[in-house]
């Protein structure tokens, strides 16, 4: 047999190497997409009990204590159940305390820190945010707080979607994101 009776056509190399390509394309698609990006799209509307909407205007420390049982020193605390923030100094003083809109995946109880922070990126509902700062992960999911961008508030999340994105109003994610730095301790309660 020569060599010209087993050469493939050029069509057969072609064909198998777009295949492969596209499969190599598709996995990485895949992978990357449970990596460490913001799943920020909505949140629930409050409850008729949990109807406080963020404001651009801090609560008073006073109408907020800190929760007991949120640690110490410098740090954010975050309460899954008043959907509150605390930005708390190193004397333990609140500096600013304020109502976000959660995701649909919250994280667990427990001590963080901010891992990753990115100025600005688009939520995957569209909307543009800023002051993305990663904590934690859930279901996942990673997990952050951010404002739009226009300083909206999140739609409901569709039914079934999982989110993890923690939205606040935008002077609130200017004030959350001076504060806190990589490595900032954050710390969850219920």
């Amino acid at each position: 047999m020569t060599v010209a009776a087993r050469r493939l056509p050029s069509s057969v190399w072609v064909t198998g190497l777009t295949l492969g390509a596209v499969a190599v394309v598709a996995a990485l698609a895949v992978r990357a997409e449970q990596g460490p990006h913001p799943h920020v799209t909505a949140a629930a509307k409050p409850s008729a009990s949990a109807s406080a909407k963020p404001s651009a205007k801090p609560s008073q420390a006073t109408d907020a204590p800190v929760p007991d049982g949120s640690g110490s020193g410098r740090r954010v605390v975050y309460s899954l159940g008043q959907k509150r923030v605390w930005l708390v100094d190193a004397s333990g003083q609140t500096r600013r305390t304020f109502v976000v809109w959660p995701g649909s995946v919250s994280p667990e109880p427990g001590s963080y820190s901010v891992g990753e922070r990115d100025d600005a990126r688009t939520g995957s509902d569209g909307v543009a945010i800023e002051h993305v700062m990663f904590f934690a992960t859930g279901s996942g999911l990673s997990i952050a707080f951010s404002n739009a961008v226009d300083g909206s508030s999140p739609p409901p999340a569709a039914s079934g979607t999982k989110t993890g994105g923690i939205r606040m109003s935008k002077a609130d994610g200017t004030a959350l994101w001076a504060f806190g730095g990589t490595g900032t301790a954050v710390t969850v309660v219920k």
